[in-house]
C-alpha cells in the first residue's frame, strides 16, 4: 500500500468556519458556503468561533454586538440572536452553542477553522525557511492563498473581533516576510523586487520589508539603489515616528556598503527531519483537499441524477 492509500482520511466534519476574509460557514463536501445575513450575528458567530471551547459571558457579547448602546434588555436580545444562530448552523451529532448559567460557548467538535490551518501552513513554513526555502515557499504560498480579504472583514466593530482581526493581520505579515525571505534564498531575487516595492507601499513602517528589498537589489547587482532604499526608509521612520532605523536595517546597511560574503545566496541545506515530516503532512492535507473535491463532485453528480429522474 502506498504512502498516498494510507494517507487518505475517512470522511470527516464537513464544516470549516472561515474568518480571513468575511465570515462564512463553509461545507467542505460541496464547497458551498453562507454567511449569516446580520452583521450582529456576524460579528457573535465570529466572537464564538475565536474563542470555541471558552466560555464567553453575556456581557463581553452584549459589548461585542452593541457597544456602549445595549438595548434595554440585552441578555434577552443576545439570547434572540444566539436561537437565530443555531438555526442556520449545519445539523450536526452535537450541539453547536451551548447556554451556560452565565454565557455561551461553541464546540467545533471535528470543525475546522481556516486560522488554524493558516497557523499551522505559516509555522512549518517559517520553520523549513533556512534549510528547505523552495518547500517553505510551496507552504508559506498555502498560507497566504488561505486569505480573502482582511480578517473579519465584516465583523470588526467590537473588542474581541478587532483585537482577533489584528493579530491575524500581523501573523499575515509575518508571514509574508518569511515568505520573501524564502524566495531570496532560491535565488529569485530580481522577481521579488516589484511585489516588495508593492509592500513597503502598503505598510511603509515596516522595517523588514526594507530590509529584505535591500538584499533583493544588492543581489540583483543594484547596490545603489539599496542603499537608496535605505535612506528612503530612514527618511519615513523620522518623518512619520521621529526614530532612527532599528539595528536589524542599520547592519544591513553596513554589510551592503562592506559587500560582507552573508549577503550572498547561499546554497540550502539537506532537508531536516523536521522539514520531511512536515512535508509529509503538507502531502496529506492535498491528498485531503482531493477527497474533499471528490466527495464534492459525487454530491453534484448525485444531485444532477436525482432531478433528471
Amino acid at each position: 500500500m502506498t504512502v498516498e492509500q494510507l494517507a487518505v482520511p475517512a470522511v470527516r466534519e464537513a464544516t470549516e468556519f472561515r474568518l480571513l476574509g468575511p465570515v462564512i460557514v463553509h461545507d467542505v463536501r460541496t464547497g458551498v458556503g453562507f454567511a449569516p445575513a446580520s452583521a450582529k450575528q456576524r460579528a457573535l458567530l465570529a466572537a464564538l468561533v475565536i474563542h470555541a471551547g471558552e466560555r464567553l459571558s453575556v456581557d463581553r457579547l452584549v459589548e461585542e454586538l452593541w457597544g456602549d448602546r445595549p438595548p434595554a434588555n440585552a441578555p434577552n436580545a443576545l439570547q434572540a440572536h444566539v436561537s437565530r444562530l443555531r438555526r442556520l448552523l449545519p445539523e450536526r451529532d452535537h450541539e453547536w452553542i451551548s447556554t451556560l448559567p452565565t454565557g455561551y460557548l461553541l464546540t467545533l467538535g471535528h470543525a475546522s477553522t481556516d486560522v488554524a490551518r493558516f497557523a499551522r501552513l505559516s509555522a512549518q513554513g517559517r520553520t523549513a525557511v533556512p534549510e528547505d526555502p523552495r518547500y517553505a515557499v510551496e507552504l508559506l504560498c498555502q498560507a497566504i492563498e488561505l486569505w480573502h480579504g482582511p480578517a473579519l472583514l465584516d465583523s470588526c466593530h467590537g473588542p474581541i473581533c478587532t483585537a482577533e482581526a489584528d493579530r491575524l493581520e500581523e501573523q499575515r505579515l509575518t508571514t509574508l516576510e518569511a515568505l520573501y525571505e524564502a524566495r531570496l534564498n532560491t535565488g529569485t531575487y530580481l522577481a521579488v523586487i516589484p511585489d516588495l516595492e508593492r509592500l513597503i507601499a502598503d505598510h511603509p513602517l515596516r522595517e523588514r520589508f526594507y530590509d529584505l528589498l535591500m538584499v533583493a537589489l544588492y543581489r540583483g547587482g543594484r547596490q545603489s539603489e539599496a542603499l537608496g532604499v535605505y535612506e528612503s526608509a530612514r527618511r519615513r521612520l523620522i518623518g512619520t515616528l521621529g526614530i532612527e532605523p532599528g539595528l536589524a536595517l542599520r547592519y544591513r546597511l553596513e554589510a551592503i556598503l562592506n559587500h560582507s560574503p552573508a549577503l550572498t545566496c547561499t546554497r540550502p541545506h539537506p532537508p531536516s527531519l523536521v522539514t520531511q515530516v512536515a512535508e509529509l503532512q503538507a502531502r496529506i492535507d492535498r491528498l485531503e483537499r482531493a477527497h474533499e473535491d471528490m466527495l464534492k463532485r459525487c454530491c453534484e453528480t448525485d444531485r444532477h441524477l436525482k432531478s433528471s429522474l
